[in-house]
């Protein structure tokens, strides 16, 4: 689990490794990451747009911008928890994420808050010794 926190909203991160649903011989690595989002300050929030960026093992990068999560801009009362899954395919055994959620309080202000870089690990990365 991986966790990071930001002006009293902590960011959990949880990837695991779907083999199911990946196929090495074709380069297809999937995962599916558990983010639980939890208001520990005082006042409400909501959050209003996520930010992504993925780099798989061969350096590549994409980054997703958008609305919410899964569909949902969640308003978190204080003491309040949101829990959301996800899935991200590489073409590398490997690689990682770290992005922002842009989240507003009651008064109309605006921050972002981290979430922490995680790895995505399948059972094909090649350990090496330096």
């Amino acid at each position: 689990m991986y966790s990071e926190k930001t002006a009293d909203i902590l960011v959990s991160v949880k990837p695991i490794y779907l083999e199911e649903q990946s196929e090495p011989d074709e380069n297809r690595y999937v995962w599916a990451y558990t983010v639980t989002i939890s208001n520990e300050g005082g006042e409400r929030v909501q959050l209003l747009n996520r930010h992504w960026r993925i780099t798989d093992a061969a350096g590549q990068q994409q980054e997703v911008r958008g609305p919410g999560v899964v569909g949902e801009q969640p308003v978190l009362e204080p003491g309040q928890s949101f829990e959301y899954t996800s899935g991200c395919p590489l073409n590398t055994p490997s690689g990682f994420m770290v992005g922002a959620y842009e989240m507003t309080r009651d008064d109309g202000s605006r921050f972002d808050v981290r979430i922490p870089m995680f790895s995505l690990d399948s059972p094909f990365v090649r350990n090496m010794v330096h």
